[in-house]
């Protein structure tokens, strides 16, 4: 094994790692934007009692995204100086605008709607969270530009063996880029959705004391949800549709990148779909052995009779452009990431389209959502964060052996002085540590689900609208007294 090898595991476990917490923040956020907004225009209080709960949930992973997403930049120094000297000049821009305006914006309001609960007037909190989550998403998006030119790299020239920035705007709406944000971002929100599913499916069960995923126990409500016992509906409900939703959005993204894989990474798509020769009228084989006639032409260019390239071809035009080599990625690898990715981000979606027509209708109440649905909404849990994780590794595992593609090769990249052992050292360290925060994480959010929501009460009688959280060890009692 090279230094280059563990390079590449210790880059794709921070990675992948890291990825675990984004897609749930950008997701998340919006959806705890719009619980407040339903109480900022409905004065509703169990929109309160949501936001509070769901706002905590979303506190704890952005700080763990946060800690995880620092090392991914340093390791850029450490591992990959040689892909930094050359993509410098590039990506500085975008990232830069990442973290001078997207995550400044984002942290600052974060702050100020964290400690501005009752000290701001509503509309201005209100829309400090809306900067927030606009930040977060703006952040995705300048990160998600620069991943984009490393498979696509358009508006720059090579100057002394270093790409040099020519056209600012090319990178920033990369067609490549305008394909993959919505997708990334769509799937994100599919992340989010079924994350607030399965902790609304986990409280109706806790509600009903269901055997099984639970044990059964008397009383599992806090006075606040026998007050409004639809209460968990409502987050359904609401999860339910933002699924359904950005699972709309996740599909015609993901048309529009499979017919620019075609033309921009033939060896990706190639690879994906397990095709050798070039073929007109391409077959799709959902498995090895199984093949659709002509679905692949009609996926990937739209007319079921277009020529679609295959590897072997492609390799040798390769050789005769770059040279001898290997410009194979890991088939198998790509080939099955592609199957899982679909699979599960479909059976995650599809669960959504079940829920709302199961929850169809008006007035009814969380008891009338189907046990056994509740149950799956817990068990899908991670159902899309394993289509996410497959997604990526699709993406770049399928874009090797370039770092930048048809620019700079990933033997290329590594950086020359770093040793074997340094980068199992390092990468020791980080599997431990982040294993560690990975539990703490867990932690956190399971001691928060299962203790449920504070009880948000309002000092009527001081003629204020300031909000109080009466203590969880008190909620026991069924009539809720307030704390001053």
């Amino acid at each position: 094994m090279e230094a280059l090898d563990l390079a590449r595991w210790q880059f794709g476990v921070t990675t992948v790692y890291h990825f675990l917490f984004v897609p749930l923040t950008i997701g998340l956020g919006v959806f705890v934007a719009g619980l407040q907004t339903a109480w900022h225009r409905t004065g509703k209080e169990h929109y309160l009692t949501l936001t509070k709960f769901f706002g905590k949930l979303f506190l704890i992973n952005f700080a763990m995204g946060v800690v995880t997403g620092i090392v991914q930049e340093f390791q850029f120094g450490m591992n990959w100086s040689e892909y930094s000297t050359f993509v410098g000049d590039v990506f500085g821009a975008p990232l830069a605008m990442e973290a001078l305006l997207a995550f400044f914006l984002e942290s600052t309001f974060l702050g100020l709607w964290i400690f501005g609960w009752d000290r701001l007037p509503k509309r201005v909190h209100l829309a400090c969270l809306w900067i927030a989550v606009i930040g977060s998403n703006l952040s995705a998006y300048f990160i998600l530009a620069a991943n984009a030119w490393m498979k696509h790299p358009v508006g720059y020239q090579v100057v002394d063996g270093k790409a040099q920035m020519t056209d600012l705007w090319a990178v920033l709406t990369n067609s490549t880029a305008l394909a993959q944000v919505p997708h990334v971002v769509g799937a994100s929100f599919v992340v989010a959705g079924v994350f607030v599913l399965a902790v609304s499916g986990y409280r109706i069960l806790k509600d009903r004391g269901t055997k099984g995923l639970l044990p059964r126990k008397t009383d599992f409500t806090t006075p606040h949800e026998r007050k409004f016992p639809d209460m968990w509906r409502t987050s359904l409900r609401g999860a339910l549709v933002m699924t359904a939703i950005a699972g709309v959005v996740v599909a015609g993204s993901g048309d529009l990148s499979g017919q620019l894989l075609r033309e921009q990474q033939p060896m990706k798509l190639a690879a994906a779909e397990g095709l050798r020769q070039d073929t007109a009228g391409a077959p799709f084989s959902p498995v090895p052995g199984v093949e659709i006639p002509h679905l692949l032409s009609l996926l990937a260019a739209h007319d079921p009779n277009a020529v679609v390239q295959g590897v072997d071809d492609i390799q040798q035009r390769f050789e005769a452009q770059f040279g001898p080599g290997d410009y194979m990625p890991n088939l198998p690898v790509v080939f099955w990431s592609f199957r899982v990715m679909v699979m599960l981000g479909s059976a995650a979606i599809g669960l959504s389209l079940l829920g709302l027509w199961l929850t169809r209708g008006r007035g009814r109440r969380a008891r009338n959502v189907p046990t056994w649905f509740a149950k799956a909404c817990v068990l899908a849990l991670p159902l899309p964060v394993l289509a996410m994780i497959a997604g990526w590794l699709l993406s770049e595992i399928g874009r090797q052996p370039w770092t930048v593609a048809g620019e700079l090769l990933t033997a290329a990249s590594v950086s020359p002085g770093v040793t074997l052992t340094e980068i199992a050292i390092s990468l020791a360290v980080f599997t431990l540590l982040y294993g560690l925060l990975a539990l703490a994480e867990a932690g956190l959010i399971l001691r928060h689900v299962k203790a449920g929501p504070e009880i948000p009460a309002t000092r009527s009688d001081e003629g204020s609208d300031e909000t109080v959280l009466i203590p969880r060890q008190l909620q026991a009692e069924s009539r809720p007294t307030l704390m001053y």
